[in-house]
């Protein structure tokens, strides 16, 4: 097995994909967990390149949050679009990158990523709260490179 298929037990997997449900459920905004070996020396790039190839950025209001995870590199970035950058506090992610990286300093991995998506979707909740004709825009599974 690789690293990326090692770095969350399939039970934990599933614990994280039931927390971008959750996350989810209130908002018409989107959550996705993306795991590779490689972040070529640059997460925030490499994230950003992966949003786009998620599709993440076709989402009807701009709303995508994807936390990138470089496994063998020990490094991530948290990438969100155009239309939840604008109303979050400034620094928001910046925080919420602090948070994750103290679970994954103990190798709390699943923790980090669930904690991670709970303060991104209360935010999508606060500014893109779900309406009726809201639907899930993009998969809750995590994504592996």
């Amino acid at each position: 097995m690789s690293l990326v298929e090692d770095f969350l037990t399939p039970s934990e997997e599933q614990e994280v994909i039931d927390a971008i449900r959750r996350a989810e459920d209130n908002t018409s905004g989107e959550i996705r967990v993306h795991l590779e070996h490689h972040d070529g020396g640059n997460p925030e790039g490499r994230a950003l390149t992966v949003f786009h190839y998620l599709k993440m950025d076709n989402t009807k209001l701009q709303n995508g949050v994807l936390i990138y995870v470089a496994v063998s590199d020990h490094s991530f970035a948290i990438y969100g679009d155009k239309g939840i950058n604008t109303v979050v506090p400034k620094d928001f992610w910046e925080s919420t990158k602090r948070l994750i990286e103290a679970h994954f300093k103990h190798h709390n991995f699943k923790q980090g990523l669930v904690e991670g998506i709970q303060r991104a979707g209360e935010q999508l909740e606060k500014h893109f709260p779900w309406q009726h004709f809201d639907r899930d825009e993009l998969s809750n599974e995590i994504s592996k490179g």
